[in-house]
């Protein structure tokens, strides 16, 4: 096993990102000296990780030295965004070649925001092209990887963000969310990984102008407090309209909730027998601390798959034919990766579909959160599989296998996306090899608070997986 971490005995050491703004505030060590200490970090992990995507550590530390970060909870915290979210300076490349490097010229709405924490942004994480897979490789580039193991697939589309939190690089990281792409990455690279509400932060670029808005930003960390504080910034920021007030959540709550726990993949067939075990694992936890659990079968319909994907499908055609207009005026979409392509083509195939694809997603939404009607949370693995190694999702293999392959793959996390409810990855479990297994924890809309809640009293009860250890 080829493991890499960047932990190491400098003013970082084992903290998450609230405990090393405590540091800076106490006067420990400057906001200068964490960021030198993240880039010394990143240098030693990044030529085999290959999670950056843009450098700007000359900016990063100028701003360091001058102090200047607005006062959030994270104020002088070294972090990077990922690179498909506009930051005035960095260009914003997608993770695909048919982009040209344009720096872009202002900050997007939500990137003002997360600079409200106070967090330092030192450069821009990988992504897939345009974060349309589960895994962050390339067909022009070497693949981000795992540091828990090189040789195994980070996830994605967030994917250079988890591997730099994970591998102790960075404290905290930028990711967002249109299918699953900060609950993928974090349940490979064993951290905590919170999609919010839709509209509990500023809406991305991206998801402004979609008829369904998949997409919600956040971070990937090392501790359930990290999260905490984040949203929490986010929120005094630019509080969410028509959604419970969410304030900083502290603590478990030591409510009893009632759990539905779907263990059956909506595409059929079963978990593989350590993603079981671990399900169980953590259900057998879960009640004999007072919870009340239920197994039932997701209550959306088997042709939710082809909505979705069909939906999917739709978003590669507009990059591919609209990328110009959407993307850059210098977007070349002859150099659009062979999964993008493909993706766009059976769009094509299937393009009479559209209008019924809209209703059948908005019809599982009003499915799907029916089952809140009588549960608090809804709880089922992250991921249909264990994480696969580095090729299995080779965007540049046969289209029809890979495709197939990434949807067996990403089964419980989409629903989140399109009814917008918020969901949760908690690295509760290992495999046998020693790599990450995810948990996943949904909530009904604007309820984070159950969420972090119950993810606290869990990080309390099971240690999560540590990359250290």
């Amino acid at each position: 096993m080829t493991k890499v971490s960047a932990f190491t005995d400098d003013c970082l050491g084992e903290s998450d990102a609230v405990g090393v703004a405590q540091g800076i505030r106490a006067g420990d060590f400057s906001a200068e000296e964490a960021a030198r200490a993240a880039l010394a970090r990143i240098d030693a992990v990044n030529p085999e990780l290959n999670a950056v995507a843009f450098d700007d550590r000359e900016r990063g530390l100028a701003r360091a030295a001058a102090g200047d970060f607005p006062a959030g909870s994270l104020a002088g915290v070294p972090s990077m965004i990922k690179n498909n979210t506009g930051f005035a300076g960095i260009p914003t490349m997608h993770g695909s070649a048919a982009v040209p490097p344009t720096p872009a010229t202002a900050n997007e709405k939500f990137t003002d925001q997360l600079l409200a924490s106070g967090i330092n942004i030192l450069g821009a994480t990988t992504l897939p092209a345009f974060g349309l897979t589960a895994t962050t490789e390339f067909v022009d580039r070497p693949p981000t990887r795992n540091p828990w193991h090189t040789d195994y697939s980070c996830g994605a589309s967030s994917g250079g963000s988890a591997a730099l939190v994970a591998a102790g690089a960075l404290p905290i990281a930028h990711a967002n969310d249109g299918g699953g792409s900060i609950r993928i990455p974090a349940a490979c690279c064993g951290l905590v990984g919170l999609k919010p509400t839709r509209d509990r932060v500023v809406a991305s670029a991206e998801g402004e102008g979609l008829p369904i808005d998949l997409i919600s930003n956040g971070v990937v960390t090392r501790s359930v407090r990290d999260t905490a504080h984040f949203l929490a910034d986010m929120q005094r920021y630019a509080p969410a309209k028509g959604m419970p007030d969410l304030g900083l959540v502290e603590g478990p709550s030591g409510r009893k909730l009632r759990i539905a726990l779907i263990s059956e993949p909506i595409t059929g067939g079963l978990l593989d027998p350590e993603t079981s075990v671990a399900l169980e694992s953590v259900a057998e936890l879960l009640a004999a601390q007072g919870h009340m659990i239920d197994r039932v079968p997701l209550p959306v319909e088997r042709s939710y798959v082809q909505q979705f994907t069909d939906y999917w499908s739709l978003l590669a055609f507009g990059l591919d034919r609209f990328g110009k207009r959407l993307i850059d005026k210098g977007f070349d979409r002859s150099k659009l990766d062979p999964f993008t392509a493909g993706l766009s083509k059976q769009f094509l195939r299937r393009f009479w579909a559209t209008p019924g694809v809209l209703m059948g997603l908005r019809k599982s939404t009003k499915q799907f959160r029916g089952l809140f009607d009588s549960f608090d949370v809804v709880y089922s693995p992250t991921l249909g599989h264990v994480t696969p190694k580095i090729g299995y999702l080779d965007p540049g293999g046969d289209f029809d296998e890979i495709f197939e392959r990434l949807v067996q793959y990403v089964t419980f996390t989409p629903a989140n996306n399109t009814s917008g409810t918020p969901a949760i990855s908690l690295p509760l479990a290992q495999t046998k090899a020693g790599l990450p297994i995810g948990l996943h924890f949904a909530a009904d809309l604007g309820q984070e608070q159950t969420l972090l809640e119950l993810a606290y009293d869990l990080e309390a009860q099971r240690h999560f997986a540590r990359i250290q250890d």
